[in-house]
């Protein structure tokens, strides 16, 4: 990774996108993803348990219901505010703070174990997550991650997007966490077990493809701040692109949308 990358103004940057739009309607409709995520995860009541790049709040509140002690972080301060509302409502007791995931703002072994689904994996130093990661999670403890691949859909919207936004040169893909080789080189020696096994995640919309590209270029802060760097025929060309990833993916018939998305779950056990 190149040493001359200011991380300063990447990471404002990062946290600005993030911001943009409103990214709980998009996380509406992974609710039940959560939960399904945090159902095959051991939590024993009382647990300390410290949700990473939590956002608006879908792995962290089923983690409350089911006895966890939570924290949640993020670097989006808007998204916490969506997830204090929605634990509030189901008189959930979390807490919320603003931190980066490469640099947490708890001392070391703080938690019993440490989860993030579609988050740590944005981080643009993946060395510096893993030692995060590790650092506050005791030891035995498990830390659970959720990774969109670089073959599954998710990854294949990225890499349309890329060919009209490029990405920050230097910082690796962050679908390279979906990749089963790559993380069991990032977490090395420091795991006592690691394993890696493929999930699916079914994207389903009352929307047509075309439909659905533009309910992201709306409320998703990636694609709404892509399409902002182009000029209007840049942007035609890209919402052409994002249809065609769509269409092609889509199982339903009858005019609305059914993506099968895959990533790989994560479970480290920390040594």
């Amino acid at each position: 990774m190149s040493s001359t990358i200011d991380f300063t103004a990447l990471k404002q940057r990062m946290r600005e996108t993030w911001m943009a739009g409103d990214f709980g309607v998009i996380a509406s409709y992974n609710v039940k993803l959560g939960e399904q995520f945090v159902s095959r995860i051991n939590i024993q009541p009382g647990m300390k348990l410290l949700d990473v790049a939590c956002g608006t709040g879908n792995t962290t509140i089923p983690a409350a219901r089911a006895g966890a002690t939570v924290t949640g972080v993020d670097i989006a301060t808007n998204l916490l505010e969506q997830a204090r509302v929605r634990a509030a409502k189901e008189g959930l007791a979390i807490q919320f703070d603003e931190g980066d995931a490469e640099s947490l703002p708890y001392p070391d072994a703080s938690f019993n174990g440490v989860i993030s689904m579609f988050g740590a994996m944005f981080a643009p130093r993946p060395d510096v997550v893993v030692a995060e990661l590790l650092r506050v999670c005791r030891r035995g403890g498990t830390v659970a991650m959720g990774n969109w691949t670089p073959t599954g859909f998710t990854g294949q919207m990225f890499k349309a997007t890329a060919k009209h936004v490029p990405p920050p040169p230097g910082v690796p893909p962050p679908v390279l966490w979906g990749d089963e080789a790559t993380v069991r080189q990032r977490f090395g020696n420091n795991v006592s077990k690691l394993t890696c096994t493929p999930q699916v995640a079914e994207f389903r919309y009352a929307a047509s493809p075309a439909d659905v590209v533009q309910l992201f270029r709306r409320y998703f802060g990636p694609t709404q701040m892509a399409f902002a760097r182009l000029d209007p025929t840049g942007q035609a060309a890209l919402a052409a692109e994002l249809e065609s990833v769509w269409t092609q993916a889509n199982e339903a018939k009858d005019g609305t949308t059914l993506v099968q998305n895959e990533y790989l779950e994560v479970h480290a056990i920390r040594a």
